[in-house]
């Protein structure tokens, strides 16, 4: 049998504005995408970065940012002996360069800055304030997509993150923001523990990962989730929804609410668990 070939993206798309008009929510530009993947006009993987791109323009930096607590931070007034053992274990390229107070960033260290060290003999002369790179300070609520492109306008890699008080909140890099578009980034230094499932962002609310493991999920949030049926969060809320959620779709699960905040046509990726009032 003959193959029919495939159809024409272009030709298509002006199809659809002749019979259907031009889409009026970005949920119908989703289903014109994903009905363009059925129409093998664009593969899985195009599908999930097109998608990913449109959803970063509904995400807020406080969805992805590294907490302040798993920040890897210099001291300026550490000694290279003190600080090189926790640059060199982190294996991470930039980290920020903190003053007198918790809250005072000087600017960013990089690493790279620091193998000139490995040419010097008299290292304690070193003056760490003498190498250090601007910091961008950015607060928790600003987009995504507004930060990546000024990622790319200040051809910075990363900027720290300030709640309301001017306090540190923790830090966001661009490949964080990178990953909410292509998928995760992984490296041959990027390991999978807890800690980088779960990210908390109040009192109340929480990022979770939807691959994190039922036996972790259930030790941090107390939860009582059978881990014979499924193996990951995110199955647990496929099942309760009985489909796979859009992105923002919600559900209540136990004491917990649990919101898509990232998903694509075959899964959801990211997870809004806020715990309600009552169970």
């Amino acid at each position: 049998m003959k193959e029919r070939p495939k159809a024409n993206m272009f030709s298509w798309l002006e199809n659809f504005k002749l019979f259907g008009g031009d889409p009026k929510s970005r949920n119908e530009i989703k289903h014109i995408l994903r009905d363009a993947q059925e129409r093998e006009l664009v593969d899985n993987d195009a599908l999930s970065i097109m998608e990913g791109a449109i959803q970063v323009a509904d995400m807020q930096v406080r969805e992805i940012m590294i907490p302040r607590s798993q920040i890897v931070l210099v001291k300026a007034d550490q000694k290279p002996k003190e600080f090189l053992p926790q640059i060199i274990e982190s294996a991470h390229s930039r980290f920020p360069v903190m003053g007198e107070n918790d809250d005072e960033v000087l600017g960013v260290l990089l690493a790279k800055d620091l193998l000139k060290l490995a040419l010097e003999d008299n290292i304690d002369n070193f003056r760490i304030k003498e190498i250090l790179r601007p910091v961008t300070f950015i607060p928790e609520s600003k987009r995504l997509n507004v930060l990546l492109k000024e990622f790319r306008a200040t051809r910075n890699h990363m900027a720290i993150v300030i709640d309301e008080y001017g306090g540190i909140d923790g830090l966001v890099t661009i490949e964080d923001v990178l990953e909410q578009i292509v998928g995760e980034i992984e490296d041959e230094h990027d390991f999978d523990e807890e800690e980088s499932f779960i990210k908390q962002i109040d009192d109340k609310t929480f990022m979770v990962k939807a691959l994190t493991p039922i036996e972790d999920f259930n030790e941090c949030f107390h939860t009582k989730h059978s881990e014979t049926e499924f193996d990951t969060i995110g199955g647990i809320v496929v099942d309760h929804f009985g489909r796979l959620p859009d992105c923002d779709e919600s559900i209540n699960i136990g004491k917990y609410h649990y919101k898509v905040a990232n998903s694509n046509n075959r899964q959801i990726h990211l997870l809004e668990v806020t715990m309600t009032e009552k169970e």
